[in-house]
């Protein structure tokens, strides 16, 4: 049976917690986090002992597995630091909060043995798997493009209570990097391979309380000669409904929770989105339990995990993109 081990406990952490708890096969034998009432918290929650930093928890629980749930700036070295231990590693999203630092640790998890996965659990939703089932099969003819939109809500509150959110040093960026990557990353995945960026980002309702974006607009050209419009804000007074619409020859496909297809002559059909979540938030979709069992599931497999640090790369330099385009006097800050 693998270890597992969980380092910060902050928000998302719960949903990595939860999920495993759920899978019979899986012991949890630690959590790091810091700050320790949080840290003193969570292990009292879950029956475990509690580590302040990595390197105890390494030298003392030893798990097979470590999931990485920490602020983005930290996620490449501590996800490092595993591999080279030949620890697996289960990293939050985004991969790094710099391009050159997720190339850098694309090339350690390609060199090495231990695998990672990175967690787009989107890929995981019933409604998404059967989007893609349908386009990769070539039944509904030639993608022409698709139109996919983020239009949630945040105050100021959220980046007050963990500062580290509201600053390129920190976060890596803002909406795109923190909310919106998700769908960044499903269009890239179905519609194929962004050959081309344009967009733009900014800061439209909480300029007082963020030096990153909160609104973005991008269009993005694939290399299948497609088109794909894409919006994303935290300015609406409400988490919206993501929507994600793909337009094919023989139909049009859209995901608003369920997944809708409407055929050319007229047929509709519908995919339902499971409704069982893992804990958490909901916008935070019901898909990591299932990422995470196929992630052990696999372990013992001879190649990477499908949603690896290279794959995970693809959404990493669209938003950056964005960010060079929207913000050319940073530099390095917003590379």
């Amino acid at each position: 049976m693998p270890t597992a081990a969980v380092i910060g406990c902050g928000d998302v952490s719960v949903v990595h917690l939860d999920a495993l708890a759920s899978l019979p096969d899986v012991e949890l034998v630690g959590v790091v986090e810091p700050d320790r009432d949080r840290r003193e918290a969570a292990a009292q929650k879950y029956g475990v002992p509690g580590f302040p930093d990595q390197a105890a928890l390494l030298a003392q629980a030893r798990p097979d597995v470590v999931h990485v749930t920490t602020p983005h700036h930290t996620h490449v070295e501590l996800a490092l630091a595993c591999l080279e231990q030949g620890v697996h590693v289960v990293l939050e999203k985004p991969l790094a909060s710099t391009v050159a630092d997720g190339e850098r640790l694309a090339a350690a998890a390609d060199a090495g043995s231990a695998k990672i996965a990175v967690c787009f659990q989107n890929r995981y939703n019933a409604a998404v798997r059967g989007l893609h089932e349908r386009l990769t099969s070539g039944e509904l003819g030639t993608v022409l493009g698709a139109a996919a939109t983020v239009v949630w809500h945040r105050e100021a509150s959220y980046y007050e209570n963990r500062p580290w959110r509201s600053t390129w040093a920190g976060s890596g960026g803002g909406l795109l990097m923190n909310q919106a990557i998700h769908t960044v990353d499903l269009v890239q995945w179905l519609v194929g391979d962004v050959t081309g960026v344009e967009g733009h980002a900014s800061t439209r309702a909480l300029a007082g309380a963020i030096e990153v974006e909160d609104t973005a607009e991008i269009a993005l050209q694939h290399a299948s000669g497609a088109r794909s419009v894409f919006y994303a804000t935290l300015a609406h007074a409400a988490n919206a409904p993501v929507t994600l619409d793909v337009v094919t020859e023989q139909a049009t496909l859209s995901l608003r929770g369920d997944l809708t297809i409407t055929h050319a002559d007229g047929r509709s059909e519908t995919v339902r989105e499971r409704t069982a979540a893992t804990g958490g938030r909901s916008y935070w979709g019901v898909s990591h339990e299932l990422l995470l069992a196929d992630f052990y599931a696999r372990l013992g497999d001879p190649e990477p995990f499908w949603i690896s640090p290279r794959e995970a790369l693809k959404s990493l330099r669209i938003v950056k993109d964005v960010y060079r385009q929207s913000y050319p006097g940073l530099g390095d800050a917003v590379a």
